[in-house]
């Protein structure tokens, strides 16, 4: 029997079912167990019965309904458990049948063998004006799918907001640990700041002419915002950048992203003349409506990686 028992408590099943329960950290050094928070101390006038004393009916009742919350609580939490294990093993069946059902490799029907390919590349100039390949997809045969990845990192960053936010005066804030007075840096930041923001609204805008685009360039933006708010702080960045700034041009790019391929799409699924020319390919105004889209694009990520900088340093936006 002492030997069963002691493969019970050393079975697989027992510690995974302490580490759900939480008495376990699977991280912690072995055998370290989880400290548990002490029993509420009751506050004065509580409906607690002192040792010898019996409880009225009131207080019976009421201990009654505190009791069966928590039993509601712990069923929810065991509940909240096993739809999570049964939500991922879904999830991953699901994947696994997809995969299933894909084609083989060299079988004919594979997307590396149709057609879609050839017309990008013997028709994407005429039909898009953009002398970048990669760009006129993207951006116009594919344009959705690029807008589904800036709403992605819309929302992205708006979860980030919500899990990470520090109202004022409610925890600790990062703006403490300013570097106000570096001088070294702030001088470097005032000769590279610039020529980065340049940069990278030079890539933004040749992102139909050569390779880059909204993505590549907006990141490089948002590189240099992250080094201006290191050297001068919180309190001169916001002076231009703020909530509202934030909030403002990524709502702003993302509307008018989606307005104008809607109307892109609207009129060539209809065979009507969008009115929007195409410019002379290798020109700056060129491509229709690649251009802007790119610059709404470099925006979004532009913001979007300031937002999550100033985000995981507890400072907000």
């Amino acid at each position: 029997m002492s030997r069963r028992k002691d493969n019970y408590e050393n079975s697989r099943w027992l510690k995974f079912k302490r580490w759900i329960d939480g008495e376990v950290d699977p991280l912690a050094a072995k055998g370290v167990e989880m400290v548990k928070p002490e029993p509420p101390v009751p506050m004065p006038g509580a409906l607690t019965p002192l040792a010898g004393e019996e409880a009225s009916g009131g207080e019976k009742e009421l201990m009654a309904k505190r009791q069966r919350e928590e039993k509601g609580i712990r069923i929810y939490r065991k509940v909240y458990q096993v739809m999570s294990v049964i939500l991922c093993l879904g999830i991953i069946a699901v994947l696994l049948w997809t995969v299933a059902y894909l084609p083989i490799f060299g079988n004919a029907g594979n997307p590396d063998n149709n057609e879609v390919s050839a017309r990008y590349i013997e028709q994407g100039l005429k039909e898009t004006g953009a002398v970048n390949i990669v760009t006129g997809m993207i951006l116009d045969y594919r344009a959705f799918d690029t807008f589904g990845e800036s709403c992605v990192l819309f929302i992205a960053s708006c979860c980030v907001l919500a899990l990470l936010r520090v109202d004022k005066g409610s925890g600790p804030d990062d703006r403490i640990y300013e570097p106000k007075e570096d001088l070294i840096l702030q001088w470097c930041a005032k000769i590279l700041v610039p020529v980065i923001l340049i940069f990278g609204i030079y890539i933004i805008l040749n992102g139909h002419l050569s390779p880059g685009g909204g993505f590549s360039g907006g990141a490089v933006i948002g590189s240099g915002l992250i080094l201006y708010l290191n050297a001068f702080g919180f309190r001169k960045t916001e002076r231009f950048f703020n909530g509202k700034v934030y909030r403002r041009i990524t709502v702003s790019a993302l509307m008018f992203y989606c307005l104008a391929k809607s109307y892109s799409f609207f009129t060539g699924a209809n065979h009507l003349e969008s009115g929007i020319p195409l410019g002379n390919p290798g020109d700056i105004i060129s491509s229709g409506l690649i251009l802007p889209l790119n610059i709404c694009v470099g925006m979004v990520v532009a913001c979007t990686m300031y937002a999550f900088y100033t985000l995981f340093r507890k400072g907000g936006i």
